[in-house]
Parts: C-alpha cells; sequence; structure tokens
C-alpha cells in the first residue's frame, strides 16, 4: 500500500512589531503526514515561469489537510535536506473530490528557500 511521509508545513503569521515599527513574521509549525513526494518539473525554466523559478519537489497532500497552503514553507524529513525550508510556489487548489479516489487531492510545487 503506498504511503507517504511526515512533513512540517510553517504557516506564516504577523508577529510583533521590531524597534523600527515593522511588522515581524512568525510561523507556526504543523506536522502533516502521508504527503507524497515526487521530484520537481525538468522544464521549469521555459516561459510559463518567467522569474526563474525551479521547481524542487511536487507534494501531494492528502485530503485530511485542508489548510491554504499559499505563503508556507515546507520541511521535509531526511534524505530531502531535513530542516531546510522549502517555499510553496503559489496558492495550491486542491482537486474535486470525484476526480480524485485515491487520499490524495492537492499538489503543491515547492522551490529552494535556502540562505
Amino acid at each position: 500500500m503506498l504511503s507517504g511521509v511526515n512533513v512540517d508545513v510553517l504557516t506564516p503569521v504577523e508577529g510583533e512589531r521590531d524597534r523600527f515599527g515593522n511588522v515581524t513574521t512568525t510561523y507556526e509549525r504543523e506536522t502533516v503526514s502521508d504527503v507524497l513526494v515526487a521530484p520537481g518539473a525538468t522544464a521549469d525554466l521555459e516561459a510559463s515561469r518567467p522569474e526563474g523559478v525551479q521547481v524542487a519537489f511536487t507534494l501531494h497532500f492528502p485530503k485530511t489537510w485542508t489548510q491554504p497552503l499559499e505563503g508556507c514553507e515546507v520541511e521535509l524529513p531526511a534524505p530531502w535536506d531535513a530542516g531546510n525550508p522549502y517555499q510553496v510556489i503559489g496558492s495550491p487548489a486542491a482537486y474535486m473530490g470525484e476526480n480524485t479516489p485515491t487520499r490524495w487531492h492537492m499538489q503543491a510545487e515547492v522551490e529552494s528557500a535556502h540562505g
């Protein structure tokens, strides 16, 4: 039986203001079980991605996950560079239920967010 891995979704939350009056960002961490991890697209630097975003991985989230992923970061377990966050690209939306007979219903592309 096919099963996924646990990933940590880091959701941005507006934090306190710093000493200059700028709003800071903190992150709430939530572990999501049963996420499928697939390699990113091999042709991701074409006209459809004019900013040159390189898709590191495509993540398939289970139907039990219903939160929005826009603006979130995701940390993957080893061997996928554990502890370094990947930025979710765009605003992933769930597929219609009748079009997803498996346990997974939302595909999210992530890019490297290192350094």
